[in-house]
């Protein structure tokens, strides 16, 4: 019922937001919801084109978060392990990679990388590149302190009943730390979906370069980006929805 609630709190706003836009004095602006209305053939041929690049910003988000999170893990084991080789690696990746601008790291593999490598990286592997490596940072703390969160005791208990490390890690620790740390990670995939428009600088065709190529041509910023606001809203919120529905089935296994 909360999250109900907060997905029709959101879109209430977003058509609040709209309709002020509508209504406030602009000067000299005339708006034109036709150009992305979809009751008028040019308002429909416009919001295809928009929702074309909704292919590539879910490509970048889930491959990018899907190896940063990859990464996280990793990094965490190595800032949590005992040989302080590892420890400095993660020391070092994390606060690198924290302290990095995303745009200034795109702008550094796209055009720096190849200069460096002597090996071409085209737009879609360059901005997954640069997005993984970025979160990568943030997934390691977030896992660092999930699975620190978890009593000694449980690992203890484990090694009596005679299971190594890795099961240990497999079974008892990495369970119980995805659960605690869901929101953050649900966060961090959210914050990917906005990121990712970043990508709009190289020349990816994703939401954010489609609505600046279709400024210019329709010459209708303030509608077009209304839309846009809008398509990023409708993806966060199916991503939280479904985010929910993962925290009401682990919890309802705990409860069992």
């Amino acid at each position: 019922m909360n999250l109900k609630k907060n997905i029709l709190l959101k879109l209430f706003l977003a058509i609040t937001f709209t309709s002020m836009l509508t209504s406030c004095d602009t000067g000299s602006y005339s708006w034109g919801w036709f150009a992305v209305s979809p009751v008028s053939s040019i308002g429909r041929r416009n919001l295809s084109f928009l929702i074309k690049g909704l292919v590539p910003t879910l490509t970048v988000s889930l491959i990018s978060i899907a190896i940063s999170v990859s990464l996280g893990l990793i990094l965490a084991l190595f800032g949590l392990s005992k040989i302080k080789v590892f420890n400095h690696v993660h020391r070092i990746w994390v606060e690198l990679f924290r302290s990095v601008p995303v745009l200034v790291m795109l702008l550094w593999v796209y055009y720096g990388l190849p200069i460096s490598t002597g090996i071409a990286i085209g737009i879609l592997p360059a901005a997954i590149i640069s997005l993984a490596l970025t979160d990568s940072a943030f997934e390691a703390e977030i896992f660092r302190a999930g699975i620190k969160s978890i009593p000694k005791s449980q690992h203890e208990a484990a090694r009596i009943m005679g299971c190594t490390e890795p099961q240990v890690l497999r079974y008892v620790i990495l369970p119980q730390t995805i659960r605690n740390i869901l929101p953050p990670l649900v966060n961090q995939f959210a914050y990917m979906l906005k990121i990712s428009s970043i990508a709009s600088v190289i020349g990816l065709g994703e939401l954010t370069r489609k609505a600046n190529e279709l400024t210019v041509i329709e010459y209708r910023p303030l509608e077009i980006y209304t839309i846009l606001i809008i398509e990023y809203l409708v993806l966060v919120l199916v991503v939280s929805f479904f985010a929910r529905k993962i925290e009401e089935k682990l919890d309802s296994g705990r409860e069992e």
